[in-house]
């Protein structure tokens, strides 16, 4: 088995492996030009982000700049929109559903490291995979460690560190994050419109 089918089935991989190594360039490369557009090179960066990712649904966009170790195991589904300084670690697989929103300095680790030292020295790591269920608003600032799934709807508060599940349509904020209540009828704000 390879260092990549390794990682790919969430074992233990090399991260020092010569092919993980050259996976890890190739994004780079792609995301250093990705970053390096003017604002109006739309098409010019449609074709990057869709060679970058594993699979990216419809009008989706991510605003510059961003950043992930490989991007092929990052899939994000339709209308979700990424703001700028976004960063994936991408071990693991992360999987964005339709319609997310997700705010400014967002980082979602997937990487996890042996704990004693000698192992770690090794170049050896296991990504975790993050779900991130449709309609979820992650504020700014938000980091996201793996293994987490967050259900659909849910909110996350600008600065909070999600080392836990999140159920669906919650509120949730802090570091740790918790659960600060469910969201009902009564948050609605746009009282003039279908929902």
């Amino acid at each position: 088995m390879t260092q990549r089918e390794r990682r790919q089935a969430g074992l233990y991989f090399c991260a020092i492996d010569a092919e993980i190594h050259e996976e890890r360039l190739r994004a780079q490369d792609l995301i250093q030009r990705y970053n390096a557009l003017r604002p109006d090179q739309h098409e010019e960066a449609n074709e990057i982000i869709h060679s970058l990712l594993g699979t990216m649904g419809e009008r989706c966009h991510f605003v510059p700049p961003i950043f992930f170790d490989y991007g092929s195991n990052v899939h994000i589904g339709d209308f979700s929109f990424v703001n700028s300084n976004f960063t994936a670690l991408d071990a693991g697989r992360i999987d964005i559903g339709r319609h997310v929103f997700i705010g400014p300095n967002v980082s979602i680790y997937t990487p996890t490291h042996p704990l004693l030292a000698e192992e770690r020295n090794t170049g050896y790591e296991q990504g975790k995979p993050v779900k991130i269920g449709d309609n979820v608003w992650i504020g700014g600032s938000v980091t996201i460690l793996g293994g987490i799934t967050i259900g659909e709807g849910a909110v996350i508060g600008a600065g909070s560190v999600v080392t836990r599940d999140i159920p669906a349509g919650v509120i949730a904020v802090g570091n740790p994050c918790r659960v600060l209540r469910e969201i009902t009828d009564a948050d609605r704000v746009l009282h003039d419109i279908e929902p």
